[in-house]
Order: structure tokens, then sequence, then C-alpha cells
């Protein structure tokens, strides 16, 4: 397989921050390239990926994403000089426009601008890598300035970004080092690729200079259909329940029906009816799941697609640590 293999996991599933690097270690071994973790209302980040960070040698290490809404833009700076330290410059860091939920009901901050607030903070950012200063004066952030303390950084992490509509990932294009979507199908991806793009040539970049890392969310079991059972319940949760973007982006993608009939399963809390909506033939578009040489040659043929850097291979809900050793087990023969 000519793309990268990435292992994302979610905090959630592990006991104590230490887990987080034995799993690290086991993606290690099994030859995943990097393991990326997201933040919403768990664990603070740090601590688990610098265990996995110090417990590893070559493996890539990223934030997949933080929220611009969490942290002040110099915290955030300083979260990813830590973290790149910590991995010996083995670190990519990850930001995305968030949520209205995550944003106002667990960080208690108004969702307001989202991607003009997500630019300003990569601004932001790249002032203290590059000057050592966060001073800055923008529409949204109005910064005097202090000096950071270990001064400009001659290694800054490259920054990502999750996004998924055209105006933001032109944005990513432009203002980012790399792309990390979701739940795209392969044609939905080709097009989106178009803006990006666009956004790099905006500052004079090209496409092969930003790391295209989409996310996929995967189970690979010997039971073909419990395993596609879990995964369509995990991909019509995430476009019914998960707040718009993942359904208008599914819809967009030209299945505006299969997410307004999900969607009204939601309204009733029905998931047996979300899973219920969802086809076959969609499931097959946005998700590797079946047998394990199912999902090695899903993954193979999604890899291909010009552009496509590495991908990125997320659980699905209902996994037992069984389902994921085999899962990875399975992947881990395409690296």
């Amino acid at each position: 397989m000519n793309a990268e293999l990435d292992l994302l996991i979610r905090l959630g599933d592990y006991d104590r921050p230490q887990d987080v690097g034995d799993r690290a270690v086991q993606a290690e071994e099994l030859g995943f390239d990097r393991l990326t973790v997201g933040e919403t209302t768990g664990w603070n980040i740090v601590p688990p990926l610098t265990l996995a960070a110090d417990r590893t040698d070559d493996l890539g290490i990223s934030t997949d994403v933080i929220s611009p809404y969490g942290r002040t833009p110099a915290m955030l700076a300083q979260t990813a000089l830590t973290l790149q330290a910590a991995a010996d410059g083995r670190y990519r860091f990850g930001i995305g426009p968030s949520s209205p939920a995550i944003t106002e009901r667990w960080h208690g901050m108004e969702f307001d601008r989202p991607l003009r607030r997500t630019r300003e903070v990569i601004e932001i950012m790249r002032a203290v890598f590059e000057e050592g200063s966060p001073a800055y004066e923008g529409e949204i952030f109005e910064i005097p300035g202090l000096g950071y303390e270990r001064g400009p950084t001659e290694n800054p992490p490259p920054i990502d970004l999750g996004t998924l509509g055209p105006k933001a990932t032109e944005m990513a294009g432009r203002f980012g080092d790399g792309w990390a979507p979701q739940l795209f199908t392969a044609d939905g991806l080709r097009t989106r690729l178009e803006d990006l793009e666009r956004g790099a040539g905006l500052a004079d970049k090209d496409l092969a200079d930003l790391r295209v890392a989409p996310i996929v969310r995967c189970i690979a079991a010997e039971d073909r259909e419990e395993a596609r059972a879990k995964a369509r319940s995990t991909v019509a949760f995430m476009l019914g329940a998960y707040g718009p973007y993942y359904g208008d982006s599914v819809a967009e993608q030209g299945y505006p029906d299969i997410v307004e009939e999900i969607r009204a399963a939601w309204d009733d809390r029905d998931t047996d009816a979300m899973a219920a909506a969802l086809p076959d033939e969609l499931l097959d578009e946005l998700a590797p799941a079946g047998t394990p040489a199912e999902v090695r040659e899903w993954l193979e043929e999604y890899g291909e697609i010009d552009g496509v850097d590495a991908v990125r291979i997320g659980f699905v809900d209902g996994m037992t640590e069984e389902d994921k050793r085999t899962t990875m087990k399975a992947i881990a023969d395409l690296a």
C-alpha cells in the first residue's frame, strides 16, 4: 500500500492514560506510521500523548483535532511545542473549527465565526513558533505579546486541519500543512481535494506540500455480518446525531434522502431505525467493514486516490479488545 497508515484511537476507551502508551507501542510494532487521538469532553490530551511519545521511537504522534475554543492561542502553541519536544519531532498538531455542542455546552464559549477563529489561532501559533511571541492584531484576537521563554523554534510541528465544507477545506489548503477529513466517499473526497488544492494555490503551495489523511471508521472480523452491523450503527449515528456537519457533508455528496431518513429516526431516538436507514451502498462507500480481506481491499483502493498520503483508521462503536486487535492485525498486513 502506497499510502501511510494512521491509527485513530478514542481516549474514552482506556482506563488510564498509561494504556494509551500501551496501544502506541502495539501500533508501532504492527507497522502503523502514526497514532492520533482526539479531545472532546474527556481527558486532557497532553498526558496520554506524552506517554505514547515517550514509549515509542518512530511512531508519529498527532492530535485529531483540538478545538480553537478550548485553549487560548498561546496555550495551544505551548501545547504543540511541548508535544513536539516529547515526541522528538514526530508530532503533528491537528485543529478544526469544532462544533456548537462542544463549544457552547462544554467550553462555555459562543460558537461565533469558527473559520475566522481557526485561521487566527493558526497565525498566532505560527507567530509563537517563528518569532517567539503571540503578538497579533486580528478581527477576533488582539494580543500585545510576551516572549515565549524558549524563543523561536527551529523545528515547529506541522499544523493539520480537520474540515468538511468547501470554504473550510480551502482554508485548510491555504493555512495548513495537512488535511484530515472524515466520512467522505471516494468521489466526494476527489471533489473536495479540488477545494484543498485551490486553497494551497492561494499560499503558493502545491497539493503535494500537504499531508492528506482522510479518516475512515473500520472493523475487520471473520463474522462479516456482525462487523457490518457495528459499522452501520456507528456511521448512522454520526450522520444523524453528531450535529449537522457530517450529515450535511454526506447529503451534499449525493445522499440527501438517506441523511434525512436517518435524522428523522434520531428525532425519535430510534437508533435501530437509524441503522436500518443506512443502505449497503452508502456503508460500502464510507467505511471498510467486513472480513479482513475485504477491509484490506477497501483500504488499498481508497489509499490509491490521487492526492491521498495516508489513511487514518478509527474503530467503530461496540468493538471488543479482540475486535480491535483483529482489525489492527488485518490492516497491518498492508504496512
